[in-house]
């Protein structure tokens, strides 16, 4: 199973949303997925989002493995743009995701419920400019 890194700062700022026993997506926001914010041809693989869902999703099978034992799910497609040393920090009141190849991913990773995203959605609500 592929690892990832939660911070102490990251970990404590779930604790603070009360997430750290929810099922969350890391997903490469890229503007084509059901839960996708932002995004756009230019911009795949800068993009992340954690979303906080009630239950798995089947399209998200993959486990990312974490010493605190935080559910957080993601796909082969979004694994595609993480290296290795892959994790998540919180500071200065943003979400970041590093890896050991690219240093920076993003560094204003979005936290978002997906019952939110799909209902924006069913109701035909914009949630980005989703281009370039």
């Amino acid at each position: 199973m592929p690892e990832i890194t939660l911070t102490p700062d990251f970990y404590h700022y779930l604790q603070q949303k009360h997430l750290t026993d929810h099922n969350l997506i890391l997903l490469v926001d890229d503007g084509g997925g059901k839960y996708s914010l932002q995004g756009g041809a230019c911009s795949i693989g800068t993009n992340f989002s954690i979303i906080d869902v009630d239950e798995p999703d089947a399209d998200y099978p993959i486990l990312l493995t974490n010493t605190q034992g935080v559910r957080l799910w993601t796909s082969n497609y979004d694994l595609v743009f993480c290296g290795t040393g892959l994790k998540l920090d919180y500071r200065h009141g943003s979400i970041a995701i590093t890896d050991d190849a690219h240093m920076m991913l993003d560094g204003t990773v979005q936290l978002v419920k997906g019952a939110d995203v799909l209902a924006a959605f069913q109701a035909g609500v914009k949630l980005s400019n989703g281009g370039c």
